[in-house]
């Protein structure tokens, strides 16, 4: 029976490959879960424009353990392709939701599944949860997943606490004055100006940050200056903040706001900063990694560092305790060795089953399936 429940899985991340959407545009990909669900006889209600949350509900249930999914594809080009896993996401629930199905009769606490659009952006989590869902469904414990190149397939890794990194984006607009290149006296210069600028920087990290706390400020894009013989007088900065305890991500901020007002003292200048906070630091809860730690098999569980990607799985840790986890996608006699977001990113579809098989195996050793 399992078999046959992972051959469709495969199934089904074949066909939710090909339906890539943005976020919050995932239409296609929604209508076709609906049918999924519909075609196996589980009730389902719908949020915002493309989520889908249910309950199927256990027999006799101390609590209600919630999974979720993410659905939406990343924007190449004027396209959108799923070269991030979400369409494998997708698939794992579905298999570990028709496993329950057909197991009802075993199941004992309640279990609420979740497709949550938009993780790429604009984000799907933190609107799921002003809809209510977490408190509709009175979820007590949340569990998610993310397939990883970066391990081998059949092997799975997370860590306790602080997981991956809160996020922010951060935008300098510096104004200098402009002027002819050959009489830079007359003239504040743009170029000089920034590149000290962005020195200065990066002694926060180095210098206003313990080195026992993590934390990256990265400068990714320079726009700046009209032609080689004038003064640039307008330059944009483009970067990102990344830490995992906030205080260390607020002092970041902090830091940046007083090193700019300094600059604009030292050099006559306006510095205009923006930071748009992304989402917070995925904290894994310690006692659910102890309970997941006992499941797993020691040679296959990998306590992984902490990791300077992303994720808005943390807006539900923040309401409910929750483990986020890396579910092993490396095979390099396979050629399936590229990273998350790469162009030439796939995996192979039997880790669908390896991810079933920790869920079940999670499920029963809470004595939520028997």
């Amino acid at each position: 029976m399992i078999e046959n429940i992972k051959s469709t899985m495969t199934c089904n991340r074949k066909e939710l490959h090909e339906l890539a959407e943005l976020g919050n545009n995932e239409y296609k990909t929604s209508e076709y879960i609906k049918k999924y669900l519909d075609s196996i006889g589980v009730s389902f209600k719908c949020y915002l424009k493309t989520a889908i949350v249910g309950i199927i509900e256990g027999t006799n249930p101390n609590k209600t353990i919630a999974f979720r999914a993410d659905m939406d594809a990343l924007s190449v080009g004027n396209k959108a392709q799923h070269l991030c896993g979400h369409d494998g996401h997708m698939s794992i629930l579905l298999g570990l939701i028709t496993y329950i199905n057909e197991n009802r009769e075993n199941l004992k606490d309640n279990i609420v599944f979740i497709f949550q659009p938009a993780e790429e952006g604009p984000g799907g989590a933190l609107p799921l949860i002003k809809e209510g869902v977490l408190k509709d469904y009175k979820v007590d414990e949340i569990y998610g997943l993310h397939i990883y190149p970066e391990i081998p397939e059949g092997y799975v890794g997370t860590r306790p606490n602080h997981f991956l990194a809160q996020v922010g984006e951060l935008d300098i607009d510096i104004t200098a004055k402009s002027g002819h290149g050959a009489m830079p006296q007359n003239g504040i210069d743009g170029i000089v100006l920034c590149s000290n600028f962005i020195s200065s920087l990066q002694t926060i990290i180095s210098r206003n940050v313990s080195p026992l706390d993590n934390a990256v400020l990265t400068i990714g894009k320079i726009e700046g200056g009209t032609r080689r013989n004038i003064i640039a007088e307008n330059i944009r900065l483009e970067g990102t903040i990344r830490a995992f305890k906030p205080e260390v991500y607020s002092k970041i901020k902090n830091r940046i706001h007083e090193i700019a007002k300094g600059y604009e003292v030292a050099y006559d200048c306006k510095i205009e900063i923006n930071i748009k906070d992304d989402y917070p630091a995925v904290n894994n809860d310690e006692n659910l990694y102890n309970e997941f730690a006992k499941v797993i098999d020691n040679d296959r569980l990998i306590k992984l560092e902490p990791i300077m990607i992303s994720e808005d799985f943390s807006y539900y840790q923040q309401e409910v305790p929750g483990l986020f986890f890396m579910l092993g996608a490396k095979n390099e006699e396979k050629g399936f060795i590229h990273g998350l977001h790469s162009m030439n990113f796939n995996f192979d579809e039997t880790i669908l089953g390896n991810a079933l098989d920790v869920y079940i195996k999670l499920l029963k050793y809470k004595n939520a399936l028997v």
